[in-house]
C-alpha cells in the first residue's frame, strides 16, 4: 500500500473565526469546504500575495467555479494552514 500524503491541519484566525459563523447557506458551507480540501492538500495550492519578508508569507485561494476565496498562511512546518480570511 502506497502511503497517502498527510494533509495540512486547518486552524482559522478570530476573525475567519466569525466570518464562518456567519454562513448560513448550506451550498457556501459546501463550496468553502472544497476550498478547504483543496488547500489541506496542497497548503501551496493559491497564489503568493505580494507582501514584505517581515511577516508570514500570505496566500490566495480564489475558485471562480464555487465563487471562494480564501487567504490564508502556512506555517514553517506545513502542517498547519490558517485561514485569514473567508468570502463565499
Amino acid at each position: 500500500m502506497i502511503p497517502r500524503p498527510r494533509r495540512a491541519r486547518i486552524a482559522f484566525s478570530d476573525s475567519a473565526a466569525k466570518q464562518l459563523d456567519t454562513i448560513t447557506s448550506e451550498a457556501e458551507l459546501h463550496a468553502l469546504d472544497r476550498a478547504l480540501v483543496v488547500i489541506s492538500v496542497d497548503p501551496d495550492a493559491g497564489e503568493l500575495l505580494p507582501g514584505t519578508a517581515a511577516g508570514p508569507q500570505l496566500r490566495e485561494y480564489a475558485d471562480d467555479f464555487e465563487r471562494v476565496r480564501l487567504v490564508y498562511w502556512v506555517t514553517a512546518l506545513k502542517t498547519v494552514v490558517v485561514v485569514a480570511f473567508i468570502e463565499v
